[in-house]
């Protein structure tokens, strides 16, 4: 018996990379899966040649499994709501849905465009609300149900040239947060993962310097189909208690995040005046601001 015997699981953007990893464990545990794949370039436009998604289904197929391909958006509430309708049409429920679907749109502040943050927002957590929308009456229906969203540490950390994809990625912390309290009393859970892997939606980072090939060389040790097995147990009826938590996938190390809690108070009986702030508060605070680090400078140690 695998662990997602008997269930059905949507894993958006599952044509190449991380999602491919995810859907083929999933089907590899036993879940029927709904391969979704819009068939696009990295920054969202024109079409790949052939169909990623396709390929995928054919994958698991050729090794006995259950699933189906999808080619809508995320970034659409109508091409969500087929997504889900082909999971419950074709497999008869739905049981969890990874959002994974991505783009990029890297450009330093100053030079981003509106339409440059609304492309990456509308597919990263306009995208995860949709799916994860369409699906909750039907996990609320059946009082059982798993959301998986991908976060980043360009979003938890920090990363240059990421202003849009660092908002949608935080967001996309807090929208998982808040389903989980939403639905818990459905027995509904809903966890987000922060993602190491080699993809090509990080194989477009320049390497113009020896600082920026050697950061490339050692992203490409990172192996895109380790991020599966953490998905497959979150989906898992062992994980009914697990929720509302942030985690991290780096090759075969698992990392539990931490989440925003007061950490210094300044007070004072006779109120605060800026001045006052000035003077005082951020005197006091100074020990414990934290740097402008970016994710490397965080996770400086090679990949285990």
């Amino acid at each position: 018996m695998g662990l997602m015997d008997g269930k059905a699981v949507l894993v958006t953007g599952a044509g190449r990379g991380v999602g491919r990893g995810i859907a083929l464990a999933m089907a590899e545990a036993g879940a029927a899966v709904v391969v979704n794949d819009l068939g696009v370039a990295l920054s969202g436009e024109g079409v790949d040649e052939g169909s990623p998604a396709e390929q995928v289904v054919e994958e698991i197929r050729a090794a006995g499994g259950k699933a189906i391909a999808n080619h809508d958006s995320v970034a659409e509430w109508d091409g969500a709501c087929r997504m889900v309708k082909a999971a419950v049409d074709g497999f008869g429920r739905i049981d969890g849905v990874v959002n994974n679907a991505g783009n990029l749109r890297d450009v330093y502040f100053h030079k981003m465009s509106p339409e440059d943050f609304r492309a990456v927002i509308d597919v990263h957590l306009m995208g995860s609300f949709h799916t994860s929308r369409a699906a909750a009456p039907f996990f609320k229906e059946q009082g059982s149900g798993a959301y998986i969203h991908m976060t980043s540490t360009s979003g938890l950390i920090g990363n240059f040239g990421q202003a849009n994809y660092a908002a949608a990625k935080l967001g996309i912390v807090g929208l998982s947060k808040s389903i989980a309290l939403d639905m818990q009393r459905f027995g509904v859970r809903s966890n987000a993962i922060a993602p190491f892997a080699w993809t090509r939606m990080i194989d477009s980072i320049p390497t113009d310097t020896p600082e920026q090939q050697k950061r490339v060389d050692g992203l490409k040790k990172l192996d895109a189909n380790k991020i599966g097995p953490l998905c497959v147990a979150l989906c898992g009826d062992g994980a009914a208690k697990v929720t509302g938590q942030i985690f991290g996938v780096r090759n075969n190390e698992i990392f539990l995040f931490s989440q925003p809690r007061p950490m210094r108070a300044a007070h004072t009986a006779e109120g605060w005046t800026p001045e006052a702030i000035t003077e005082r508060v951020f005197a006091q605070f100074a020990n414990d601001f934290y740097p402008l680090h970016r994710s490397a400078d965080v996770f400086s140690w090679d990949p285990v």
